[in-house]
Order: structure tokens, then sequence, then C-alpha cells
């Protein structure tokens, strides 16, 4: 078959793939756009000016590490300190990076600097359970299957924190968005429950991080971080050798 003639079927095996990814997303995008539109008000109600909260939602593009940098840049804390703690927080996508490399080092590293910058938990979570298995890994199906799940909760996360921009000065400072934003995030994880090792992993990562509550630099979530992945990692072998 020539290339010419082979190039149709490529086009469609990506579309196919590209959809399989938004059908997947798509239950954990009102969530996020509540957890978009939560930090877009918090970052103004913080004492950014509009284009300092856009260039920040727009270059970060990481709601955790902008919520934990806030009250810090509010109290004239040092700029390595901002720094620090944001990347604490994030410390998980080094684990995110390390479990898809097989999946993605055939790419050039411009575009694998790109894939990291829209990669999300939650593209992750979608992504492994229906990958991590796979024998061939670095396939066209794999690749665009997992930029269905990210570009979505990309187009969604900065739409609705854009409009929270905005509208930041419109809500009240007495409204709750600390408990909105809980409830978006609970209505992402808890569909996630749906496994032993998925429970185990949960459940390890809740007491680590309720524990580790009083640890600097919210050092305590990458550590829940960290005692969840290896939990499910356990969990799973575990169940698994069961007869």
């Amino acid at each position: 078959m020539s290339s010419e003639s082979a190039l149709p079927e490529i086009r469609q095996e990506r579309l196919a793939a590209f959809r399989a990814g938004i059908h997947a997303i798509v239950p954990a995008l009102i969530a996020t756009a509540t957890w978009g539109l939560v930090t877009g008000v918090a970052m103004v109600k913080s004492g950014l000016t509009e284009t300092m909260a856009l260039a920040m939602t727009l270059l970060l593009y990481a709601g955790s590490a902008q919520l934990t940098s806030l009250p810090l840049i509010a109290t004239g804390a040092p700029l390595w300190l901002i720094f620090a703690a944001g990347c604490v927080v994030n410390l998980r996508f080094i684990i995110f990076g390390a479990a898809l490399h097989p999946y993605f080092r055939h790419m050039s590293w411009p575009k694998r600097l790109g894939l990291g910058y829209f990669t999300t938990d939650m593209g992750f979570v979608l992504f492994m359970p229906r990958y991590g298995d796979s024998a061939e890994r670095g396939t066209r199906e794999q690749l665009w299957f997992f930029l269905g799940t990210i570009v979505p909760g990309w187009l969604v996360w900065q739409s609705s924190s854009i409009v929270g921009i905005y509208l930041g000065a419109m809500v009240p400072t007495n409204w709750s968005l600390d408990f909105a934003a809980v409830l978006a995030l609970l209505a992402i994880t808890v569909p996630l429950a749906s496994s032993k090792p998925m429970l185990v992993s949960m459940l390890a990562a809740g007491v680590v991080a309720w524990v580790g509550q009083v640890l600097p630099l919210r050092l305590g979530l990458a550590a829940a971080v960290i005692a969840g992945v290896v939990a499910g990692m356990w969990a799973e072998r575990f169940f698994k050798a069961r007869p």
C-alpha cells in the first residue's frame, strides 16, 4: 500500500483515538470548569490584576500550584519561596512523566515539552489504565487518545478560569469558594473509585495528606501523591496474585 493511499486510514485512526479520549474526559469537564472558575476568582481576590491573573493561568496552567502560590504572593513572600511551593505541589508530575515516557520518548523534545505542559491528572488517570499493560508503546492510537483527554481539559480550564478572572470583582467576599473547589475535586475523584486498587490508593493518599497538613510548603501533598501511587501499585499486584 502506498503512503498516499494509507493517509485516509491514518487520519481515521487518529480521529477515532482522539474521539475516544474526548469521550473519556467529558464526565470530568464540569468539575474542571468549576475548579477553573474558582481559581480565576481566587487570583483576582488575592490582589492580582486581571492581566497578571490571565498571564498566570495561561503560562502556569496548574490549579494546585496557582492556589498554593496566591497566599504567598498576597503576603509578599520571597520569590524563591513562591516558586519552591509551586514546585513541591507539582512534584507528582515527575511521577506522571516517568510513567508516560515509554509512550512518547520517540517524539522530539519540543513535542514532549508541549505534551508536558498540557498533561493533567485526569489525562494521566484515564490513559494509564487503558494502555498501561500494552505490549507495544508509542503507537499513533496512544498519542491521539492522550491528546483527546488533555486538549479539551485545557480549553475548558482556560475558558472557565478567564471567566472567573473577569467576573472576580462581582463575587462577594463571603462566598465559600474553597468549598466549591472541594466539591469540584470530589466530582472528579469519586467516579474513579471503581476498583479495589484505586480505593486503596485513594485511602492511602487521603490518610497521608491529612497527617501531612503540619508539613511546610505543602509537602504533605507531595507525600500523599507518592503514598497513593505506591499503595496503588502494591494493591494492583496483591489483588492480581490472589486466586
